[in-house]
Order: C-alpha cells, then sequence, then structure tokens
C-alpha cells in the first residue's frame, strides 16, 4: 500500500497500485505551486482515508490546462488529486512510502531556471511529451 499525506495531517490517502509514470515538469507554474514532480495514478486506485473536504481547487488560466489542488490547512501541493479523468497526476511530494517508480521524463525544460541542473538521463521535452 502506498501511503500519502499532506503536511499537516489534513488529507491523508492511499494507492492501491503503483503509479503507471513519473515526470517532471519545469514551466514556470509547476515550480511556483511546489509541485514540479508528479505520478500519473488511475483514478480507481486512489483511496481517501480522510481529507477530501480539506481540498482547494485552484483553477488554471489561459494557456494552462491543467487545475491545481492544495490543502487549504498547509497548503501542501497535491497536483490534480480532484480529477475526474481516468488517469491524473498527483504531485510525488504527497506520497510517504516508496512509489516503485523513478522519473521518467522532463517537460517543459524550455522553461527551466539557469540555477536548476537536471542529473538523470530521463528524456527531456521542450513543452509537453511527445511519445510514440
Amino acid at each position: 500500500m502506498i501511503r500519502g499525506s499532506c503536511c499537516c495531517g489534513a488529507i491523508k490517502i492511499e494507492l492501491l497500485s503503483e503509479p503507471s509514470m513519473m515526470g517532471t515538469c519545469h514551466c514556470t507554474r509547476c515550480r511556483k505551486v511546489g509541485a514540479s514532480t508528479f505520478v500519473f495514478v488511475k483514478k480507481e486506485d486512489l483511496k481517501w482515508i480522510h481529507g477530501r473536504d480539506h481540498v482547494q481547487l485552484f483553477e488554471p488560466t489561459a494557456s494552462y490546462k491543467y487545475s491545481r489542488c492544495f490543502c487549504k490547512t498547509c497548503g501542501t501541493s497535491l497536483g490534480e488529486i480532484l480529477s475526474e479523468e481516468d488517469r491524473f497526476p498527483i504531485a510525488a511530494n504527497v506520497f510517504d512510502t516508496e512509489l516503485g517508480v523513478s522519473n521518467g521524463f522532463h517537460e517543459f525544460v524550455a522553461e527551466k531556471p539557469e540555477w536548476y541542473e537536471i542529473c538523470d538521463d530521463a528524456r527531456q521535452f521542450a513543452g509537453h511529451p511527445e511519445f510514440s
């Protein structure tokens, strides 16, 4: 079982299986909300222990596509945890136990700040990934 929580413990979740992949986004927006590394999970694998009512939704402005969720008590970034999609990203920082996946790609490296050095061999994309 993979367990996750926010910083204050108001939100607790579990994943019933390992995420399908992990990626790191270097866009300005992801960096500002404090959740640039994320994992993709299946909706059916997300189990709420408690705290769903503590999730606050931040709607995107144009040109951004994804909403962002965070704990309204402590501000922990949660990714797309309220998504109705079959698969969606959750911020990797939420998880308290090992995830079983490693970083598979970096997106929006064109927006990466100079002070950050990518130190793995994962695929890099200037914008959104293009997988074949």
